[in-house]
């Protein structure tokens, strides 16, 4: 089989393939909201009957969330499973997106063309750079280049509800040698990058309650215990000087990173005063041993994510708070366990508590890390043809972020998931004016010509 050929195809049928893109991105597909139930639906609907014009056996698989979808087609060679969602976050605040979110448009901007519009690169752009690769391969060849089995989901911007029993109950029918997730991205908008660690996520709310009403600071101040100082020394308390954590035995099951990926990583030359200077920092606040890079990708973190407590409206109020809040999150790596390290956390504010003092906790979410093996020929493979699309030499990447479905992929079905994206850092995902790069959409589909070539030689 000729790849020449398939690149060939997918070059001429670029103005098709976006306007497929912009057909599908204009279904408010909003899987948070349940006004927006028939639009999931909509586009679950739009997406087999845009997988069955592939010749794939595509259906719509009921959950009691947003519906799955689900295609087989036959092939030779190994198995791949593709992995992408189909649902998308809200789009407030409305009055800042420069045009309607789902009357997507081309732009031409200074960096070069994207399709604007809410999805476009989280994750319908992602997803359907696979299906016109597919696409393009079944017209030059009268075939798909494998067997690939097609998995969209409708509930990944909204925690993914009905995965793990959909998973469980249609193990048999999704297994397949090799996943396949286009939800990541570029490293700097330039390098692609294979993810093969995802850091895990834990969340923990807790309620500090010390009087049983908001007291009176003149009458109360310096006799009473307010709520909010013990808050604040508690999580004050949670880092030392150099950063680390201090949660007990939180970093049991945290990785040296291997010295082959650490070399791979340090030819990456992050700049990370770049990475920072663009919000406004400058200065690494993490591990004070440990790289930049490394930070982000593969060491743990403890971050709290919202305090309130007492008087916050206008004007000023001089009370003493009865209670106080705060929202505090972990990143995992290895093999932390979210549900010890949960328990040590509880435990561990526990025993700073003062007298009259209380917590109470309500736990979200507790999901462990991602760590892909490499053994696969697929990822070795896939490395080696990135580089003639894009230019930079293909790297072993981990992510900062939080992919579930990975590890779910993993522990349920047994199976290593490959993840490569062509998002890039400036594509304002979950944001107003969110965008993908047509660059990104026509090499991504190239990219994903390029992979399948690879693997199926």
């Amino acid at each position: 089989m000729s790849l020449d050929n398939v690149l060939s195809r997918i070059d001429a049928d670029l103005p098709n393939a976006i306007d497929r893109l912009l057909d599908l991105l204009r279904i408010q597909s909003i899987s948070t909201d349940p006004a927006f139930k028939d639009q999931c639906s909509k586009a679950a609907d739009w997406l087999v009957a845009d997988l069955k014009t592939l010749g794939v056996d595509a259906e719509i698989r009921e959950t009691p969330g947003h519906p799955m979808v689900v295609g087989h087609v036959d092939g030779d060679g190994p198995h791949v499973l593709f992995y992408g969602h189909y649902d998308v976050q809200p789009v407030d605040p409305l009055d800042l997106w420069n045009n309607d979110p789902f009357d997507p448009q081309i732009e031409d901007t200074a960096k070069g063309k994207v399709i604007r519009g809410r999805g476009s690169s989280d994750d319908k752009g992602q997803l359907m750079t696979f299906v016109e690769a597919c696409r393009a391969w079944k017209a030059e060849h009268g075939k798909m280049p494998c067997r690939i089995t097609f998995f969209f989901e409708g509930e990944e911007e909204s925690g993914s509800p009905s995965l793990v029993p959909f998973l469980k109950e249609n193990a048999d029918d999704l297994k397949a040698d090799l996943a396949l997730i286009c939800d990541t991205g570029l490293f700097e908008s330039r390098v692609p990058a294979i993810i093969t660690q995802l850091r895990g996520l834990l969340g923990e709310e807790m309620t500090i309650t010390a009087a049983n009403k908001d007291l009176h600071s003149g009458m109360f101040g310096g006799l009473a215990m307010n709520p909010i100082r013990v808050l604040c020394g508690i999580l004050a308390n949670l880092h030392d000087d150099t950063g680390r954590v201090q949660v007990p035995n939180f970093y049991d099951g945290v990785p040296e990173l291997a010295p082959d990926i650490a070399e791979q990583w340090k030819a990456l030359e992050f700049d990370h005063s770049t990475f920072l200077g663009d919000v406004g920092l400058s200065a690494p606040a993490g591990e004070q041993d440990r790289s930049p890079i490394e930070m982000i990708w593969s060491r743990p973190t403890a971050d709290v994510n919202g305090i309130w407590g007492g008087y916050t409206g206008d004007g000023f109020k001089t009370v003493l708070p009865g209670q106080a809040h705060a929202k505090v999150s972990f990143r995992l790596v290895g093999t932390q366990d979210p549900h010890v390290i949960r328990k040590n956390f509880r435990a561990w504010v526990q025993a700073q508590l003062p007298s009259d003092v209380e917590v109470e906790f309500s736990g979200h979410g507790a999901s462990q890390a991602g760590q892909m093996s490499t053994v696969h020929p697929a990822f070795e493979q896939a490395r080696s043809v990135l580089g003639a699309e894009w230019g930079h030499e293909a790297a072993f990447a981990g992510c900062g972020g939080s992919i579930p479905v990975a590890g779910f992929f993993e522990t349920l079905l047994g199976m290593d998931s490959m993840l490569v994206g062509w998002g890039k850092d400036d594509d304002q995902i979950h944001s107003p004016n969110e965008k993908y790069d047509v660059e990104s959409f026509h090499k991504g589909i190239r990219s994903w010509a390029r992979i399948l070539d690879a693997i199926n030689r």
